[in-house]
């Protein structure tokens, strides 16, 4: 083969490596579970699943188990064990139950981190309050999840709290390519303003030292999303109780009516 040719085909064959290695492609997850698996420890450890009818408990047992084939789980300084796969997949699904056929295209592998970390990913040092992350830049189609927060989310059944939720919730907002507290897949054109503008209103009250609600969802709009989803997710009566007109709007955006 003349040299140039060579020379061609080299450059052709760099080219491909540099596409494929930059490419979000998803790589295929390890460990598969099996479904009697899956639903064991849903039934065992998600609330939102033992409180579905039968008909739906098999859908979410479907959707969840269509996550975990999809998705790779990997610890970085832990064991990733199996009821850690179920509640990460239950995460990803509760936000979206209701939106079918909703895959996930912005996030390709979930790290799994014993515990809390810092801004930078580190596990060690001061400074790690961190409890999860979804990643951007360089890790633009991976999240962080700390593994101690994401079982005490799903465990602790009295609180408003669920730091996976939290995070899928963050991809949900991010779909339209701004995480802004206004998903365009939650929030149609005559929601916007009402829910922009219930968002300021709530902060506002936070702020005031005024609200029940976790006062890290007065940092933005985006967290005001996620942490109100936790409330929403978490504990639906007081949620109704205590904010019947925000339960209301949520109510709304999460369980929209099925189209005519």
């Amino acid at each position: 083969m003349p040299l140039g040719a060579w020379a061609l085909l080299l450059l052709i064959i760099l080219v491909a490596y540099l596409i494929r290695r930059s490419s979000p492609m998803r790589r295929r997850p390890k460990n598969i579970l099996s479904t009697d698996t899956i639903r064991n420890i849903l039934s065992k450890e998600i609330l939102f699943y033992q409180n579905l009818d039968a008909d739906s408990k098999k859908l979410f047992l479907s959707r969840v188990e269509k996550f975990l084939n999809t998705i790779r789980i990997t610890g970085v300084g832990t064991t990733v064990e199996e009821t850690d796969r179920v509640m990460i997949g239950a995460s990803a699904i509760i936000p979206i139950f209701h939106f079918p056929g909703w895959q996930y295209i912005n996030v390709n592998e979930v790290l799994l981190y014993p515990d809390t970390f810092d801004e930078d990913f580190r596990q060690k040092g001061e400074g790690r309050s961190v409890l999860g992350m979804v990643g951007s830049g360089n890790m633009q189609y991976e999240m962080v999840l700390s593994k101690s927060a994401l079982r005490e989310g799903f465990r602790n059944n009295r609180d408003k709290s669920n730091t996976g939720i939290h995070e899928f919730v963050h991809l949900v907002d991010k779909t339209d390519g701004t995480v802004d507290g206004v998903p365009e897949v939650l929030v149609n054109h005559q929601m916007t303003g009402p829910w922009i503008r219930m968002m300021h209103d709530q902060i506002l009250e936070i702020r005031k030292g005024k609200s029940d609600i976790n006062p890290y969802g007065a940092s933005n709009q985006s967290e005001f999303l996620a942490v109100v989803a936790e409330y929403f997710f978490e504990r639906p009566d007081l949620l109704q109780h205590n904010h019947p007109e925000l339960y209301a709007i949520l109510d709304s955006m999460f369980n929209p009516a099925p189209a005519k």
